[in-house]
């Protein structure tokens, strides 16, 4: 596996417009020689007969079912309510028209 060299690191550094010290140069080569090391450790154990995965539990809906159910009507609820109009709750206005 090839490492990374501090003029690799120095050149990145510029292109992301870190400044860098001399001693930071070599602090950071030893870690990204880690994590490319790491990076390819999972492209080796990667295989083509294992489907992808976007979770690790089968994911299912824990939301009950939609179902229509006896509820009041329209008109019994409307006379409830402070205001209506055009068979609608009137509620104030928040938002102003545009000019």
């Amino acid at each position: 596996m090839a490492s990374i060299s501090r003029e690799e690191v120095a050149h990145l550094a510029r292109l992301a417009r870190l400044a860098v010290t001399d001693a930071e140069l070599d602090v950071f080569a030893g870690q990204l020689d880690i994590i490319i090391g790491s990076v390819a450790r999972v492209g080796e154990v990667a295989a083509d007969d294992i489907p992808p995965t976007s979770h690790a539990l089968p994911v299912t809906n824990v939301l009950r079912p939609d179902e229509l159910r006896p509820s009041l009507a329209r008109d019994e609820v409307l006379a409830a309510a402070p205001a209506a109009e055009d068979g609608r709750f009137r509620v104030p206005r928040i938002l102003d028209d545009p000019e």
